[in-house]
């Protein structure tokens, strides 16, 4: 009897249990049998394709021209400074609102082009720019 009290107390067990392993792997496997099922019952349905590109609509321009003598024309059509004033009204209510370009004479008074300005800007426009032509280059002395 000896021998057989001796042998249990001091041998150290060299095997891994493998019955919680097995265990925690039959779980596992009985989830993904019934879970997988689950993930692929749907409805096939053809989707609409939809563009994320947001459509961009530029504003249309309106030429403002005076002349040399301080008359107005407005997309080359001749108008008076209260007609000049009425369709800039008119004009500023769009949506979106048009770019104002305004293209002085050289030889056209200063206070006029101001004029042109505050009338624009009383009747509401917030897009007023100027249109210039380059200088030409100097050219090379002789």
């Amino acid at each position: 009897m000896d021998s057989f009290v001796a042998e249990d107390s001091g041998d150290v067990m060299n095997e891994i249990n493998m019955i919680p392993f097995i265990d925690i792997m039959l779980v596992l496997l009985i989830i993904f049998i019934i879970t997988v099922p689950v993930l692929h019952q749907s409805v096939n349905v053809d989707l609409p394709q939809a563009s994320s590109v947001q459509e961009i609509i530029k504003p249309e321009t309106l030429q403002l021209s005076i002349t040399a003598d301080g008359s107005y024309f407005l997309d080359k059509t001749p108008v008076t400074a209260a007609e000049l004033e009425e369709r800039l009204a008119a004009d500023a209510q769009k949506t979106p609102q048009p770019e104002l370009h305004i293209r002085g004479d050289r030889a056209v008074p200063y206070g006029r082009v101001a004029q042109a300005m505050a009338a624009a800007e009383q009747a509401g426009m917030t897009k007023i720019g100027f249109i210039t032509e380059a200088a030409e280059a100097a050219g090379p002395a002789q």
